[in-house]
């Protein structure tokens, strides 16, 4: 059975899975600015980024579902489930914005 952290610990992880919300957030709303640009044809995007738009979703939040449901499942703490849930959202919302902000 894990440990429970010390107070100051906990406030750490908790303020470590907010961080991590507030980046997904920010992420996102990258994608989704980069995204409108380029149907509006006022930033360069694949001809395919429609489609992948919405063929991405499913995939992520299954993964995100998942990843949330096993450590639920294996006693973790809220922020852990919460990480947990974030991580393959973040994996994603981060790559989208690097490839549509044209860095490498």
């Amino acid at each position: 059975m894990p440990r429970n952290p010390a107070p100051w610990e906990l406030a750490t992880h908790i303020c470590s899975a907010w961080t991590q919300s507030m980046l997904l957030a920010q992420e996102a709303q990258m994608v989704i600015a980069y995204r409108t640009l380029g149907a509006a044809g006022l930033w360069p995007v694949a001809a395919s980024e429609n489609s992948r738009m919405v063929s991405e979703k499913a995939p992520a939040f299954n993964a995100s579902a998942m990843a949330a449901w096993m450590a639920a499942m294996t006693g973790k703490r809220p922020d852990e489930i919460m990480t947990a849930a974030i991580r393959p959202l973040r994996k994603e919302t981060s790559r989208n914005a690097k490839r549509l902000s044209g860095r490498r």
